[in-house]
């Protein structure tokens, strides 16, 4: 458009619209900013809390000689022994739990974790095959089992230690004899527990591809004082139901509470964040489409 002079324009007063002409994009960049915050996550370092947690280190000693494959319980001892103690594990998150397995030898399975799916894995592989394929010898080393089981937990710092045995047979091997590691496991404030698994009489038992029935031979005796030595407890599983009720009494003995003071690092403060880039973003749609709206 031609005009004959600028004169008319040079005073022209200015419209608060030229001064905030660039709002939208500001509050654009401010909007993207707070978003990128907000997916950072920041959090508050600075919250302590009072919790409760277990105070217990138990290793479970698990008899694994040939005699657990008899089938007096289902499907046989064993594979019993093995489900009870894996509903044992996960009723307890919070405890360091190890496995320490013993036929004519003993050797540590799982050492003390807190990673109890490791655990669980480690018990699940757990067979008697072991002794009836002469990896170890066969036989029941009571002694050596509460020896390997004691090596794992002499140096814990826990307010409580404990070992379940698990056994269905008497001591025949080792070089240490179950009252002798009994008053070792006593020296270092661990707790024993002892069960002896298996019916009274005569047990089923899978030989050369038929069922013949075995005398059950438990040393109820011995295993009672193992337990009196150590100020724990003697059981007697004669069946998959009384086996669940022996670990579900331990479970509820063994349940020493501690308080602790931990640092929590989880409190999320993107909230702020969150909020300034929402208002930024709603300013800048009602001034795009009201007072700055742009006529094409």
């Amino acid at each position: 458009m031609k005009v004959s002079t600028v004169v008319p324009f040079i005073k022209n007063v200015k419209s608060y619209k030229n001064y905030i002409i660039d709002l939208p994009f500001i509050l654009r960049v401010v909007t993207l900013s707070m978003v990128i915050l907000v997916l950072a996550r920041p959090q508050s370092t600075n919250r302590w809390e009072n919790t409760e947690v277990e105070g217990i280190d138990i290793m479970l000693a698990m008899d694994v000689s040939t005699s657990m494959l008899a089938m007096d319980l289902t499907p046989n001892r064993l594979e019993a022994a093995k489900q009870v103690a894996a509903d044992f594990v996960n009723s307890r998150p919070n405890d360091n739990i190890g496995l320490t397995i013993f036929a004519g030898e003993s050797f540590t399975q799982c050492p003390l974790t807190i990673d109890h799916a490791v655990m669980l894995n480690m018990l699940n592989s757990v067979k008697c095959d072991i002794a009836a394929q002469g990896i170890i010898e066969d036989g029941t080393a009571i002694g050596m089992g509460i020896a390997n089981a004691v090596s794992r937990l002499k140096e814990s710092k826990a307010k409580s230690k404990v070992i379940i045995l698990l056994t269905d047979g008497s001591n025949n091997r080792g070089e240490i004899s179950p009252e002798a590691a009994a008053e070792i496991a006593e020296k270092f404030g661990i707790r024993i527990y002892t069960i002896g698994v298996g019916t009274n009489g005569t047990a089923p038992y899978p030989y050369a591809g038929r069922v013949v029935n075995v005398p059950v031979e438990i040393d109820e005796t011995t295993l009672n004082k193992i337990a009196t030595i150590t100020d724990g407890n003697y059981y007697r599983a004669t069946s998959n139901s009384k086996l669940k009720e022996v670990y579900e009494k331990i479970d509820k003995l063994e349940r020493t509470k501690l308080n602790v003071k931990e640092f929590s690092t989880r409190e999320e403060e993107f909230q702020i964040f969150a909020l300034v880039a929402f208002v930024a973003l709603l300013l800048e749609l009602l001034l795009r489409n009201t007072i700055l709206k742009k006529i094409p």
